[in-house]
């Protein structure tokens, strides 16, 4: 038996406010909830599903004291599944992303972006339908 990859864990400040974003950015929805901790999913994990197969890890964040300092060493990306990769930009600007710098210049198919507290994540290509 190998291990399972079944969270991932995101320091910040405001566990509540990331949470919402994400949830609004993937569609996801609050699976645990305590003193300094979210946890959000597409599904809510049981041990047995676990181990049977490889599932979607879930985000979880986590309150810490200190501010993020650097560039990220781990990002996600995240794919538009209904529209373009711009349109799909421009909804997560209105949820409180930005468009970030991090050395990627300018002739990329990708968008990088910061969530509500500078954690990098790229917008990569769309998956809606073309035609």
């Amino acid at each position: 038996m190998t291990s399972r990859f079944t969270e991932l864990a995101v320091d910040c400040h405001d566990p509540e406010r990331l949470a919402e974003f994400w949830c609004a950015v993937l569609d996801f929805e609050v699976i645990d909830r305590r003193e300094g901790m979210v946890e959000i999913g597409s599904w809510v994990p049981t041990a047995e599903a676990i181990r049977a197969r490889q599932m979607p890890p879930t985000l979880v964040f986590l309150r810490v004291p200190e501010g993020k300092a650097v560039k990220n060493r781990l990002h996600l990306d995240v794919s538009p599944v209904d529209r373009a990769t711009e349109d799909e930009v421009a909804r997560l600007i209105a949820l409180g992303a930005t468009r970030a710098d991090v050395g990627q210049g300018p002739d990329r198919s990708w968008v990088v972006m910061a969530d509500p507290e500078g954690n990098e994540f790229d917008v990569v290509r769309t998956l809606a339908p073309q035609g």
